[in-house]
């Protein structure tokens, strides 16, 4: 338990302190947003790069850790489905609940999977990341074209969206490098080791920023839901199946952590472009990254 409580306690007094700056407008109302987009743009993609680069893991082992991943979603979006069936959400509303169901905050995971597990750990999460975000953009806009008519899916579209993710690339970039066994300049690769060591840091700080508490006021059932999905009964799924197909140890407990993660802020922005329940979303955000210190408490120590 005192392993757990070292490990959760900085994660959130950073994500606490990022909110903090927030509310005092330091350094400035406009530094925050740009600093998000520098830490999302440069720094997690050093970040992925650096570690992937250098990792010491049989990537032919991580198949049974990549279909744990996409299997849980799955399962997670089909019962999220059929229970909108019987209750009949608002569709708006419901939009919300899945990607606050299905969604995982990149920086929260990395950071705490960093301080569980080390570089081996976090290499790990790196390649459910790169498998799982284009999955979960399909998921998510499918889900906006179904139930709102807004939100078109083509394979061109899906083609552009992992172009475009610096994530994605930095994960395939870092896996090539390795994989290959490219000799990268010793210039280049300490500059993406100091790059790296500021990524974490700052990326739990934007989490902070991004904290929404003016919609708390109208809290609605839909929310209770989320958090439910989210944080319990997806890494309860992911659990499961993680045993079903047979990996176990490390990374059996990265997969469990990364189910268990809050939602990403960038569900935010997707309901806001494509006619979701913004304001449920935001409450979505806040309330499952409050939520997921105590959560967590439930679910590491089963590992």
């Amino acid at each position: 338990m005192e392993h757990i409580i070292n490990t959760l306690i900085p994660i959130f007094t950073l994500i606490l302190l990022g909110y903090f700056f927030k509310r005092i407008k330091f350094p400035s109302t406009d530094f925050w947003p740009l600093a998000d987009k520098f830490t999302y743009y440069v720094l997690m993609p050093s970040l992925l790069i650096f570690k992937l680069s250098r990792a010491n893991v049989n990537l032919d082992n991580t198949i049974g850790l990549v279909a744990t991943a996409l299997l849980a979603i799955v399962v997670v979006f089909v019962t999220l489905v059929v229970l909108n069936f019987f209750i009949k959400f608002e569709s708006k509303a419901f939009t919300s609940i899945m990607q606050g169901s299905i969604r995982f905050n990149s920086y929260v995971l990395l950071a705490f999977v960093d301080s569980v597990y080390g570089d081996k750990g976090l290499v790990l999460a790196a390649i459910v990341m790169a498998f799982v975000i284009p999955s979960l953009n399909v998921l998510s806009i499918a889900t906006f074209a179904i139930y709102t008519q807004k939100g078109n899916f083509s394979f061109a579209s899906f083609v552009k969206t992992i172009i475009k993710n610096p994530l994605i690339l930095a994960c395939a970039l870092g896996g090539l490098i390795n994989y290959a066994d490219i000799a990268v300049p010793v210039v280049i690769f300490k500059s993406l080791g100091l790059l790296s060591a500021a990524a974490l840091p700052i990326g739990l700080l934007s989490v902070g920023v991004g904290l929404e508490f003016k919609y708390l006021h109208a809290v609605k059932s839909e929310l209770l839901v989320s958090i439910f999905a989210k944080l319990f009964y997806f890494p309860l799924i992911i659990y499961g199946v993680g045993l079903l197909i047979g990996i176990d140890g490390m990374m059996l407990s990265v997969a469990v952590i990364y189910g268990a993660m809050p939602t990403a802020v960038s569900g935010y922005i997707l309901a806001r472009e494509l006619g979701g329940d913004v304001a449920l979303m935001a409450s979505i955000i806040t309330v499952q990254t409050l939520t997921c210190m105590l959560s967590l408490f439930l679910v590491i120590p089963i590992l």
